[in-house]
């Protein structure tokens, strides 16, 4: 059982069980916003009047329809993540570099709990994108 006030501490063993639960609440959390937000998109769109005898407003509907669209397409792939990351905590693998098998830091994690990089590896990655992304 996790405690209400529970953080994880760098005083402890790297991903503990504590640890291990905290970061999947947190994940799974933010999962199910994500599907309440996904919900929620549908239903608008689904009752969006688009027959505005107006075209202002029938180009506003569909502009924001359409950012609303995007938001989702983002937030699906951000859902693939949460799911990787839900898996790594099964497999036993969450927290720790995927490329150099190395912790990563909780403080990183507990901004991202996504993260599969450590800090050192994103760095590198990023620079090899960009010098790639310039050829």
């Amino acid at each position: 059982m996790l405690p209400d006030d529970y953080q994880p501490s760098e005083d402890e063993d790297f991903m503990n069980p504590l640890q291990l639960l905290y970061f999947q609440k947190k994940l799974e959390s933010w999962k199910a916003e994500l599907l309440d937000d996904a919900s929620g998109t549908i239903t608008g769109l689904s009752q969006e009047n688009l027959h505005q005898p107006d075209q202002m407003d029938r180009a506003q509907i569909e502009s924001n329809a359409a950012l609303d669209l995007r938001t989702r397409d983002r937030e699906r792939k951000l859902l693939q993540k949460i799911e990787a990351a839900l898996r790594r905590i099964d497999d036993g693998s969450y927290g720790y570099c995927v490329e150099t098998d190395e912790p990563i830091n909780l403080r990183r994690l507990e901004a991202r709990p996504i993260a599969s990089l450590s800090l050192h590896a994103q760095e590198r990655h990023e620079r090899m994108e960009r010098v790639h992304r310039d050829d």
